[in-house]
């Protein structure tokens, strides 16, 4: 501290005023300056108390802070020796010494002038004492032991007590509640560290009913010098701000959460989720069952009783009704009434239409009984002017407060935002629900039993918002106990994809009962895609003008053994033989389906019998983690494991190679090769001379005798005598007549010539003209097949008792 030197004599210079007291408060020591301050003398002073110096009385803190043995820092009078007070700043800092009292040095520093009486002017000034207990601020004033001092009116009503029942408490004295620890902690911690402390808390206080969010700044108290005498505290009920902070932060929430599955019940669930705590304890979602089903819910009437299923809940307490079970709602419930209105509603469980829904639920009743719910509002689901369901929000006594205007605004808000999200749901889920009947009703329905193969496939959907896709497969039976396997996909997801699919597949079958080669086959699709395509470019509600697709088509002939394959930009079928080889058959892969002006080859490969082919779509090796070439040794692998059980071998393939949600929907078609006994097949070669087609006709009914087949002779000898008459006249050799005995008798006649005959009719007096039209009359099915080196005409018949054997 500074004194200045002569208080009385102007212009002197600045020294300091210092004085030492002894532990019994007798002076010890006394400066220069302090003799320019007082007046006195080191000799008049020194041996005398400290106390007698003073104008006036110290104020209570100073004396508990001295008695202490503590620093202090105040305003004091101080006596002249000419008997006028002066106004000084005067510091007290103990001496330690190895007594056990301390000893105190002063120092004291002459108010400026006119500040006593400014001090005076603050002191007294009402203004001050308005702005301190009309302050919005909840403030209050503690000591630096955590006492109240003062506290404003503000304050007061938080307490709930005045000024005079709480000063000298600490806080937890006054509010016992442990929720208070905390400030009480900062008040501490400021003042002992003399550093400003801010803090948010949401607690209740005496004074309100509920708890409020509160933002808390503690202050510390000091002197010119810095010395903490107290603390204060400003509070803040920032409850309004934070509850739209707060409705922010859901809203934002739950843009983010809800609606991350086109799933009807996950987006339930995830509104559910979102809604507690803010919105409830307890949060139930109720769907109309269409909804569920993807379908446009009705009307709803208003004095209807509803059912609804419950799709998700969230809540601290088990429900009363489980998930997925029908949840039943009379006229007079919440659910019912706020889907009627189209309004949300706050309701108090001793409302009397809850007293009359729970008297009609008497599960609802015992619920309310065990776990004391005390206010629940209903906000229906709506999007697009269509109800789709009801949310029921509950709060439970004693640990929150009761529903009010607020909570249903955010609540209505949150049903607004998921409603949207649970109506696209349910729009996909209607369109994916058509798309799939579409698919499964172009798929086979069942693949019958072949004496070719034995044959088992499936289908998987996409896992996906794209929806199903135009994959497929089939197995077509041919001539001549032969049959054709196919897999194809079409580009896209969707109605479009699958309705273009079932134009391919209807062609392949249409094409495949022409009997082509697979080449020949795939040129002629290759055209109609084409042409479809060029069908989509000028429909405006096709997702895309280019219509693309890719193909396999293999003809297996168990008699050969022979399997013809061509592809049409369609990965390679793989075949695992009887000695456990797995392996890829490498085909030249031709364009996909749709370019145009590209050829395709056909290759020929001879699998022993009891091989196992597998024909698949690219969705089955590729997927979001897997390139192709890992999902193709993938798939080997599975292959390695086939069972004796087709279908077992299906599943084990699928689970092998789908362990995660597959983007693309997959088609897979396994076959395991048969081939027909050397006594199920009799084959001539025939001269070209029309002399030997009796010769030929008593072969084939000796043949017809030896495998049991009399009932058939009659017809076999005309079918014969026809074909082998009309390949000696019309074609060229060579010509062969071939007898196969599976689930049909069938006649093949081949030659070397490539016209094919047609049905016509005879006229009256024509000499020729019959044959065809008899054969197409005696026997089931007839036709022609091209082959490499010519034709061969076929004609099947049913076996009496079906007596075939497929071995």
């Amino acid at each position: 501290m500074n004194a200045q030197a002569g208080a009385g004599r102007p212009g002197a210079a600045m020294v300091a005023a210092v004085a030492v007291a002894g532990p019994d408060g007798e002076l010890a020591g006394w400066s220069s300056g302090a003799q320019d301050l007082l007046g006195y003398s080191a000799a008049e002073v020194v041996g005398r108390p400290a106390t007698a110096l003073l104008g006036g009385g110290l104020p209570a803190s100073a004396r508990e802070r001295l008695a202490a043995q503590q620093e202090w820092v105040g305003r004091v009078a101080l006596r002249h020796r000419d008997g006028h007070p002066v106004d000084c700043l005067l510091r007290a800092c103990p001496l330690r010494a190895a007594e056990v009292r301390a000893g105190w040095l002063f120092e004291a520093e002459p108010l400026a002038a006119g500040a006593a009486s400014y001090e005076d002017e603050r002191a007294n000034d009402t203004l001050l004492r308005w702005a301190f207990d009309q302050s919005p601020f909840a403030l209050a004033i503690y000591d630096t032991e955590g006492r109240f001092l003062r506290i404003n009116e503000p304050m007061a009503r938080q307490l709930a007590a005045p000024e005079n029942e709480v000063r000298g408490l600490r806080i937890t004295e006054h509010m016992p509640d442990p929720a208070f620890r905390l400030p009480e902690r900062y008040v501490d911690r400021v003042a002992a560290t003399g550093e400003p402390e801010h803090v948010e808390n949401f607690v209740r206080v005496p004074g309100e009913p509920s708890p409020h969010a509160w933002i808390v700044h503690f202050a510390p108290l000091k002197d010119q010098a810095g010395t903490v005498h107290g603390v204060q505290l400003a509070a803040l009920d920032f409850s309004e701000q934070a509850a739209a902070r707060e409705r922010l932060a859901l809203l934002d929430r739950a843009s983010r959460s809800i609606g991350s599955s086109l799933d009807v019940v996950r987006t339930a669930q995830e509104l559910a989720d979102v809604a507690v705590p803010v919105c409830g304890d307890f949060v139930s979602v109720d769907l109309l069952e269409p909804v569920l089903r993807g379908e446009e819910p009705a009307p709803i009437l208003a004095d209807a009783h509803l059912l609804l299923r419950r799709a998700a809940v969230c809540a601290t307490v088990p429900p009363a009704v489980e998930l997925g079970r029908t949840a039943s709602y009379p006229e007079s419930s919440p659910v019912a009434r706020c889907l009627a209105t189209g309004q949300g509603a706050i309701h108090h469980i001793t409302d009397p239409e809850i007293a009359h829904w729970l008297a009609e639920d008497p599960e609802r009743a015992a619920w309310v009984r065990e776990y004391r719910p005390h206010s629940m509002l209903a906000v229906p689901l709506r999007a697009r002017g269509t109800n789709l369901g009801a949310i029921l929000c509950v709060r439970l006594a004693p640990h929150t407060a009761p529903y009010g205007p607020e909570d249903l605004r955010i609540a209505e808000e949150l049903a607004t935002r998921a409603a949207v999200c649970i109506d696209n749901a349910r729009r996909y889920t209607g369109e994916r629900t058509t798309a799939l009947a579409l698919q499964h009703s172009l798929l086979p329905q069942e693949l019958s039993e072949q004496v070719a193969v034995e044959v088992a496939g499936r289908y998987l959907p996409a896992d996906s918002r794209a929806g199903v896709g135009g994959d497929w497969y089939d197995v077509i039976p041919l001539s001549g106990a032969r049959v054709a396997l196919v897999v194809g996909d079409v580009v896209g997801h969707g109605i479009h994809a699958s309705a273009a699919m079932g134009r391919l597949r209807t062609a392949v079958r249409t094409l495949a009962d022409v009997d082509l080669a697979p080449d020949e086959l795939l040129a002629h699709l290759d055209d109609l895609v084409i042409r479809l395509g060029t069908g989509r470019a000028a429909d405006v509600h096709a997702p895309d003008s280019d219509l693309g697709a890719t193909c396999l088509y293999a003809v297996y002939d168990p008699v050969s053994r022979i399997c013809s394959l061509a592809s049409a930009g369609h990965p390679d079928p793989a075949v695992v033989t009887p000695d456990g080889t797995v392996d890829f058959l490498r085909l030249p892969t031709g364009p996909p389906l749709g370019l145009g002006g590209l050829p395709f080859e056909s290759v020929d490969r001879r699998l022993p019998e009891g091989s196992l082919l597998a024909l698949y779509t690219d969705g089955l090796i590729e997927t979001r983690h897997r390139d192709v070439d890992v999902g193709l040794d993938a798939l080997l692998t599975a292959l390695g494991g086939a069972e004796p059980s087709l279908e077992n071998t299906c599943d084990l393939v699928l689970g092998a190679m789908l362990a995660e949600p597959n983007p693309d929907d997959v088609a897979l078609l396994v076959a395991r090769t048969r081939a027909l006994d050397a006594e199920q097949v009799a084959e001539w070669e025939v001269p070209s001379d029309p002399a030997v087609v009796a010769e030929a006709r008593a072969r084939a009914t000796a043949q017809l005798q030896a495998w049991g087949l009399d009932a058939l002779a009659f017809v076999t000898e005309l079918v014969v005598s026809e074909l082998v008459t009309n390949a000696i006249r019309y074609a060229a050799p060579p010509v062969r007549l071939r007898l196969i005995k599976e689930r049909t008798l069938v006649c093949e006649v081949s030659d070397a010539s490539s016209t094919a005959p047609h049905l016509r009719r005879a006229r009256t007096y024509d000499e020729g003209g019959r044959g065809l039209m008899l054969v197409a009359q005696l026997t089931d099915r007839w036709g022609t097949r091209h082959t490499g080196t010519g034709k061969t005409i076929w004609a099947e018949q049913a076996l009496p008792g079906g007596t075939g054997e497929v071995r």
